[in-house]
């Protein structure tokens, strides 16, 4: 047995695409709570950065909701689209200071993660996701793409 016949047998791209975005989405759902059950607090440190408690309110219902959406597999390529793009504004609006270590880090931070998102809203969720449970109650639907295999090389790539 090959390696990629191992794999494909343990589903393990499955496996790594629930991994990834359960690390891809934790950071936005422990954000969402802090800012939630400590909403007083990050009332007033938004409001020194200019947002108001609208944008604040419209923040943790996305990090609260795409993240779990990320997380669960639900609508989740829609999630990662979301939270993509909030990672590409926060880089932008707030971490431009590049004089300073901590705020570059933080701009890279959010570019790398608004990339995983990107990535994961191409590859879809993987087979371990509750839409593809809800969906596979209708017998054996398929959410993403099969994977082809390239027999001149040996490589497997998603059809595009």
């Amino acid at each position: 047995m090959t390696p990629i016949e191992l794999a494909e047998k343990l589903h393990a791209r499955d496996v790594v695409l629930l991994a990834g975005r359960l690390l891809l989405s934790l950071i936005f759902v422990h954000e969402g709570l802090q800012l939630a059950t400590h909403f007083e607090g990050a009332q007033k440190a938004m409001a020194a950065l200019g947002v108001g408690t609208p944008l604040l309110i419209a923040t943790i219902a996305l990090q609260l909701g795409a993240g779990l959406s990320v997380a669960l597999g639900i609508l989740a390529r829609l999630g990662a689209i979301g939270l993509g793009l909030f990672c590409l504004m926060t880089a932008s609006l707030f971490h431009t200071n590049f004089a300073s270590q901590n705020e570059l880090l933080h701009f890279e931070k959010d570019l790398a993660i608004a990339g995983g998102m990107f990535i994961l809203a191409l590859s879809g969720p993987g087979r371990l996701a509750v839409d593809r449970v809800l969906s596979g109650l209708a017998k054996d639907t398929k959410i993403d793409p099969p994977i082809e295999q390239h027999l001149s090389v040996g490589e497997t790539s998603l059809p595009v």
